[in-house]
């Protein structure tokens, strides 16, 4: 552990930057912690930092330490309407690498209009938990194959960029499928923590256009809604213009957005 203070030099009585563990930092005004800093990787290897400070000139110096002693790239996520913490990043040199919109998505199907979608023919829906483990994980990597063909997964939302080894399914559990009588066709991932969260749907390249996506989606929201959730939340990449279409399609409402910053 290297607890060496680190000073900007700005002054006699500059608060003290202390390395307190192997990724984090705190800042230190006679003995009282004014700020606090960390550092991360994600599952899919990038390593992502933040800081919580009291003042700018505190965040300004947890900032410049950190910075001094980790390798970059660096990412960091901020709310974009928090305008004083990104600018604290944009001091520090991270640029805007993408944004997404947060969606707030209704369940009951006669507010979403989902109540008679189905699923084309010969198509059905399995529900989550009860897929096959490796027809799952054939189509996910197929879906994947194809963006990165394509549009490349930075229109995708940040939490299903691959993860180096390759294992993108952490969860069998939590995905439904679009099943054809051979293979899958198209995946619907949600996770319910304090709210349920659409993570991830998507339809194999071949197959888009003919509803699937609608079915995946009338089944998860209908099967929230029926657990007595009222709604549900997403986040989509703001060129993403065919799932802003689909989720506005269905009376889902932007609520925030995000950005994520790079260094």
């Amino acid at each position: 552990m290297n607890t060496k203070p680190f000073t900007s030099g700005l002054s006699e009585n500059a608060v003290m930057i202390t390395r307190v563990a192997d990724r984090q930092w705190h800042a230190l005004d006679d003995d009282l912690v004014v700020g606090r800093g960390h550092a991360e990787h994600r599952p899919d290897g990038r390593l992502f930092v933040s800081i919580d400070a009291w003042h700018n000139a505190t965040f300004d110096r947890l900032a410049e330490a950190m910075l001094a002693e980790l390798p970059t790239p660096l990412y960091t996520v901020v709310d974009e309407a928090d305008v004083e913490l990104t600018a604290g990043w944009r001091r520090a040199g991270f640029t805007i690498r993408r944004r997404e919109w947060e969606y707030v998505v209704p369940t009951d199907p006669q507010v979403t209009g989902l109540e008679v979608v189905l699923p084309p023919s010969g198509v059905t829906i399995v529900p989550a938990g009860q897929a096959d483990e490796s027809l799952l994980r054939a189509v996910d990597r197929a879906i994947r194959d194809e963006v990165e063909a394509t549009v490349g997964w930075q229109s995708m939302p940040a939490e299903v960029i691959p993860r180096p080894e390759g294992d993108t399914i952490v969860d069998p559990s939590k995905y439904a499928v679009a099943a054809a009588p051979d293979r899958y066709l198209g995946l619907i991932r949600v996770v319910t923590v304090n709210r349920p969260r659409i993570g991830l749907v998507a339809v194999r390249a071949g197959e888009q256009r003919r509803g699937i996506a609608r079915a995946l989606l009338a089944h998860a929201l209908g099967t929230l809604h029926r657990s007595g959730f009222t709604a549900a939340w997403t986040e989509v990449h703001e060129s993403n213009q065919a799932a802003s279409a689909l989720f506005e399609g269905i009376g889902a409402r932007p609520m925030s957005s995000n950005l994520e910053l790079v260094r």
